[in-house]
């Protein structure tokens, strides 16, 4: 089964309109944790092919999960819910269960651009320091002294 393509543009102008809206009630740490992580989807979008952007990206969304769950479990209104408390309140729990869907499709982002969660599979670069082997070159030795 294919997985629908969903732009990297799309989830960020929704959880920027969600966020926003959000912010009309909760005030303080709310925005302060969810708009820098929105910055680094924008840095996700500019830079196409850069797994960094989309990994903090995706690290920050993460991150931003628990941080909500903890902001709106304090700081939920329980009196005087007018209908724009409602609203803004409504649309922060919103952009909470949207999150993990979000998470799911930058993930599969991420790995497009060549990211994994694993240790690398490409050794080709690595060269160890202190290695035993003989250099190749054998004229190498030659300008090597030693003194005693």
């Amino acid at each position: 089964m294919e997985l629908p393509a969903v732009n990297l543009k799309a989830i960020l102008l929704v959880h920027w309109l969600l966020t926003t809206w959000g912010c009309i009630v909760f005030q303080g740490s709310y925005p302060w944790t969810n708009f820098p992580i929105l910055a680094l989807g924008v840095w996700a979008v500019a830079q196409r092919d850069s797994v960094d952007a989309i990994s903090m990206f995706l690290g920050g969304l993460v991150a931003t999960i628990f941080l909500d769950i903890i902001y709106l479990g304090i700081f939920y209104p329980r009196s005087s819910l007018t209908d724009t408390v409602r609203f803004s309140a409504g649309m922060a729990i919103l952009n909470l269960i949207l999150k993990p869907i979000s998470c799911f499709f930058i993930y599969q982002m991420y790995r497009e651009r060549g990211g994994s969660l694993g240790p690398s599979e490409d050794r080709s670069s690595y060269q160890p320091i202190d290695s035993s082997e003989v250099p190749a070159d054998p004229e190498s030795k030659a300008h090597v002294t030693r003194g005693y």
